[in-house]
């Protein structure tokens, strides 16, 4: 089931149109990729979804329903834009945000006092948030987005300000979430990210959604069936076109000479490796399939 369905959603803002005919679904228990080009309309949806704004027509079902205003409490937001007050200490800040969604004082200080262990920053429990790095405001404001739970977390560009190690923390938490049933849309520009962690993506590029589907599927379907051989040799081969492939480069690598093949559609490894290894001494073989990077640049300048 989706827990979030939005159906023909459209916005302007005047004579601009921020989102043309928008239908998407998120389905239940995964990480869903929202993503776009800077103005594209990502952002509107997001704030459609939070009750923030509304649309002009066309409807959001939040588990089934019409979404609701009371709906919000069920749902976690870190937007891009940070914001935390500077004056107060990083611990009153984490309670007061725990107690405007619910949690009781005594339950929040106890779950926040495990979350700021995870995260290597219960020391600055007592500082005061302008002291803080833009790194450890980030994971202040992640830890007090999910710390009620929510049944969908929106996360945008979480992982901004972050090093790799902090980055591979917050991954670590986002995939726990989804594996305990929470509904994860993430908004990012780091496609190596949407590789890793999403099971679908949308993606809108002026106010129109350009392709939706799963990760894996979509990176095939803009595959030309390329495949990368390495193998062992002195000198190059200069291989031939054969009945299965034709050759689109042959070249030296560090590993070895490496070749690059066009395969016939629906044409198995096994069959192509069987035609090569009487020639060749094979050290690797991978299908050549597009990243998410590639598909974006290509899709999004088209």
């Amino acid at each position: 089931m989706e827990i979030i369905k939005c159906e023909k959603v459209v916005k302007k803002f005047g004579l601009f149109t921020a989102l043309d005919d928008i239908t998407i679904g998120v389905p239940r228990a995964s990480v869903f990729g929202l993503l776009g080009p800077n103005g594209a309309g990502k952002t509107t949806l997001i704030r459609i979804i939070n009750q923030i704004t509304t649309a002009d027509s066309g409807e959001v079902l939040f588990n089934g329903k019409t979404i609701k205003p009371t709906d919000v409490a069920l749902i976690g937001y870190l937007p891009e834009e940070r914001g935390l007050y500077k004056k107060m200490k990083v611990g009153d800040q984490a309670l007061y945000f725990a107690r405007l969604k619910g949690i009781p004082s005594a339950k929040a200080t106890k779950e926040l006092r495990e979350w700021f262990i995870k995260f290597g920053i219960q020391a600055w429990w007592n500082k005061k948030v302008e002291e803080l790095s833009k790194g450890m405001a980030q994971k202040v404001q992640f830890i007090t987005t999910v710390l009620h739970r929510p049944e969908l977390l929106i996360l945008d560009e979480p992982f901004s300000g972050f090093d790799p190690v902090n980055v591979q923390i917050v991954r670590n938490e986002i995939l726990a979430m989804k594996e305990k049933g929470t509904t994860i849309i993430l908004s990012t520009h780091n496609m190596e990210s949407v590789e890793e962690l999403c099971d679908n993506i949308a993606l809108i590029n002026k106010a129109k959604l350009v392709i939706s589907g799963g990760v894996d599927e979509i990176r095939r379907n803009h595959g030309k069936n390329e495949v990368e051989l390495i193998y062992r040799s002195e000198q190059k081969k200069n291989l031939a076109d054969g009945p299965l492939y034709n050759v689109i480069s042959e070249d030296e690598s560090k590993s070895g000479w490496r070749i690059v093949l066009e395969t016939r559609r629906d044409t198995a490894s096994r069959e192509i490796l069987e035609s090569l290894l009487p020639k060749v001494d094979i050290v690797s073989y991978r299908e050549l399939i597009p990243r998410m990077s590639d598909i974006f640049i290509k899709l999004v300048s088209e």
